[in-house]
């Protein structure tokens, strides 16, 4: 990869990053565009990787794509996606809004593939990044090192990673090998025996959680799984069509413009509208499979509630899980060879960010309607931020509901700035 100057990189080349690509490719400033490069860490675009499942669907709808909300005219919809590969009719025909994941990642991947100004380089896992600064300290841009030792600049930086997998304390300090977090299930899981009946516990009672519960049985058909949770039973999302309004691009003024006690409750309060939760037609067919196992056998797949892991050790035989029965709050042991995590991500800012805030000197990270960080009234280089911004923005920021408004309203700011400071 040579090395060289651009007007913007993005970091990640995940469904935020290709958002904003498209939405540059679409603005007034085709100069811009071509000023602009998306690193990607991966030889190739794919959304949610680790559990890319064939039965996995999105959980929203396929209007919400790279672009339509926008401009619904781009040639970067789903619908053109479709009828590019000529299954338009068969889609339509299945009655749905919502996608299989694998079929959105396919979207992803051909949307990259037909950006014409925006360029994209893979296998360029970004190391670090440096602030610049000028003879009077004023951060004017960012110096990007990839794996391979190329140096890349620019006077924008966007970030679009997503968060960290999060690895409760109990299972930090057992062998890699034994545990896989959701964030890598499908890769791990493949190089896995498929002739030993390994004992298999699941840790979580969310979508992650649950659908590798449900993989599991196939992937490893000897296995008799068992799933962990410290809530009452799997819930389902709430899917209530007034609740589902926080997911408008409009309740993101209000909520970002409200106090920060507020945020915080507005957040909790949709919670169950995301996280925590399972989409209602899988909470049916995971009860199925319960039901008919009890019913006809045979007894595979067990599912202990309210229990937590408190400790977790590897044995000679395996893992010992020391678990908390929160009905009587006794601990006992439970034997396995392999822990699947579906306990998601950190909420914390990521690293990457949190080392950029401290290089530009900036000491609370500010987030500005448009996405930017604050990094003073002189600062002449730009950070954005895609995808961390729930506390701000609301639960929709993580998601892939807003993304072509969003994007828009990144490619403004950019061009504003432009336009102002020449």
């Amino acid at each position: 990869m040579p090395n060289g100057e651009f007007s913007v990189i993005a970091v990640g080349a995940g469904p935020a990053n290709l958002a904003l690509a498209v939405a540059l490719e679409e603005c007034d400033c085709l100069a811009l565009a071509r000023d602009t490069v998306v690193l990607e860490q991966h030889p190739d675009v794919r959304w949610q990787r680790g559990l890319l499942l064939p039965s996995a669907r999105s959980q929203v709808s396929f209007v919400k794509d790279l672009a339509t909300m926008r401009n619904p005219c781009s040639r970067f919809s789903y619908l053109s996606f479709l009828h590019d590969r000529g299954r338009l009719e068969e889609f339509v025909n299945l009655g749905t809004f919502y996608p299989y994941r694998w079929e959105i990642s396919e979207y992803l991947q051909w949307a990259a593939d037909r950006l014409e100004h925006v360029n994209i380089r893979y296998n360029a896992r970004v190391e670090r990044v440096d602030a610049r600064r000028d003879s009077g300290d004023t951060v004017v841009g960012w110096t990007v090192t990839t794996a391979d030792g190329a140096t890349m600049g620019c006077r924008d930086l966007v970030i679009g990673t997503g968060r960290s997998p999060y690895v409760p304390e109990a299972f930090r300090h057992l062998p890699a090998e034994l545990v896989i977090h959701s964030d890598e299930y499908c890769s791990r899981i493949a190089a896995l025996p498929t002739d030993r009946a390994l004992r298999v516990v699941v840790v979580g009672g969310a979508q992650s959680a649950a659908e590798m519960f449900m993989a599991v049985h196939q992937d490893l058909p000897l296995c008799k799984p068992t799933i962990l949770m410290r809530s009452v039973g799997l819930p389902h999302y709430q899917t209530s069509k007034f609740v589902n309004e926080i997911y408008f691009s409009s309740f993101v003024d209000g909520f970002y413009n409200a106090p920060p006690e507020v945020r915080r409750e507005l957040l909790d309060e949709s919670h169950q509208t995301n996280y925590g939760g399972l989409a209602p037609p899988f909470v049916d067919e995971l009860y199925g499979m319960f039901y008919r196992q009890k019913m006809l056998g045979p007894r595979r797949s067990t599912i202990r509630t309210l229990a937590e892991v408190v400790d977790a050790q590897a044995a000679e035989d395996g893992i010992v899980l020391d678990v908390r029965d929160r009905r009587t709050g006794k601990v006992a042991p439970m034997q396995c060879d392999l822990v699947l995590l579906g306990t998601g991500y950190e909420s914390e800012t990521p690293a990457m960010v949190r080392r950029l805030a401290e290089q530009a000197r900036v000491r609370d990270i500010e987030i500005s309607r448009r996405y930017r960080v604050d990094l003073g009234n002189h600062a002449w280089a730009a950070l954005y931020l895609q995808g961390v911004n729930e506390r701000t923005h609301g639960i929709s920021d993580s998601l892939l509901s807003l993304l072509a408004h969003r994007s828009q309203e990144i490619a403004n700011d950019l061009l504003a700035r432009r336009a102002i400071v020449q």
